[in-house]
């Protein structure tokens, strides 16, 4: 089974948009060992290369997991110390009542918890509506005099969730999307003979709109592109069987779609066959809301990569904890393995 000391180190790391540097820096260390080469780009992703074992023309498949997790900005110090912020990525307010985070400040991390309007003096209409962003500050226990001497606006500000086990899953905060920088790092370390030159690509900044992947497609310029994410798990009471998109325990996920990409056919018709083929149990999703790596990998090149992905069937994404499956994530690495190694048998041609 999967490595869970190693997930929780990678999970509970921060590394907030643009602040990627802690779990950028665990990864250079944990991948050095396993790769050819390894570089950073100007803008923070990791281009972690692995040469091919039968490559004469020197085709390139880029794999990408973003290490970025959703997170908030500093954007206020009030005159009684209680911070505002801005959302770096996507949140569901009515989650955060109440929930710690932590300000990752100029010296030291400090910890806060989101607070609210106390539900004992909201008017009746206040009740009825769902909360809104703007209606949260933190506070963190201090005058603004002592907050000042740590933090300062522009601090990143992460959850504060530690990784357990609850039957055979795994729930931290960051599941999205550190489980797919555990998968890409196990994948490394069992990968012994891939087709082509594997770019292993730890892309930045995937929670604001896909940068990293869109700077490091368009520098590697891949013939081939396999993204790495989370998606839905709606498999809980009240879900309709077309609402779940995938199930925990029902095996990896072969993107088809999401909002930003189209997967390539072949590439689709390939993971499946390739699943099938090694006795990997898969299920196929359509995400119709929310965007991936994918769409980077997939078009920034000058050429174009032909395209797919491995999703990982998460629960509760985006929200204060978020839940995946152990199993789930076994069969991706072993997908993503087996992928990489045969990806050379498929016909590609339109």
């Amino acid at each position: 089974m999967i490595d869970v000391a190693l997930l929780k180190e990678i999970c509970e790391l921060p590394g907030a948009p643009g602040f990627e540097k802690k779990i950028r820096d665990f990864i250079l260390e944990k991948a050095k060992g396993l790769v050819d080469e390894i570089a950073v780009d100007n803008l923070g992703n990791v281009i972690a290369i692995k040469k091919g074992q039968r490559n004469p023309e020197g085709k390139k498949v880029m794999v990408a997991a973003h290490m970025d997790e959703i997170g908030f900005i500093v954007t206020h110090i009030d005159d009684n110390g209680f911070l505002r912020f801005h959302t770096l990525g996507g949140f569901d307010p009515k989650t955060l009542t109440a929930q710690r985070v932590i300000v990752h400040g100029k010296e030291k991390d400090i910890m806060g918890v989101m607070g609210t309007k106390p539900i004992h003096v909201m008017t009746q209409e206040e009740k009825n509506k769902l909360p809104k962003i703007s209606d949260y500050f933190i506070d963190l226990g201090m005058d603004k005099e002592e907050v000042e001497k740590w933090i300062e606006v522009g601090d990143p500000i992460t959850r504060e969730r530690e990784l357990v086990e609850m039957g055979n899953c795994v729930n931290c905060k960051s599941i999205d999307n550190r489980i797919a920088v555990f998968i890409l790092l196990e994948a490394l370390r069992v990968l012994e003979a891939p087709a082509y030159d594997v770019y292993a690509t730890f892309t930045v900044q995937e929670e604001v709109g896909i940068r990293g992947a869109q700077v490091s497609a368009h520098h590697i310029d891949p013939d081939f592109g396999i993204a790495l994410d989370t998606t839905i798990a709606f498999d809980l009471p009240g879900a309709a069987a077309h609402e779940k998109i995938t199930e925990l325990g029902k095996g990896t996920a072969i993107k088809i779609m999401d909002a930003s990409a189209i997967c390539d056919y072949r590439m689709v018709a390939f993971m499946k066959k390739t699943a099938t083929k090694n006795n990997i149990p898969f299920q196929t999703e359509i995400l119709t809301a929310g965007g991936t790596d994918t769409a980077g990998v997939q078009r920034m090149g000058r050429k174009g990569a032909i395209a797919g992905a491995i999703s990982i069937p998460t629960r509760h994404l985006h929200q204060v904890i978020e839940m995946a499956n152990k199993e789930d994530v076994q069969s991706s690495i072993q997908l993503l393995k087996a992928t990489l190694e045969e990806i050379d048998s498929f016909d590609w041609a339109h």
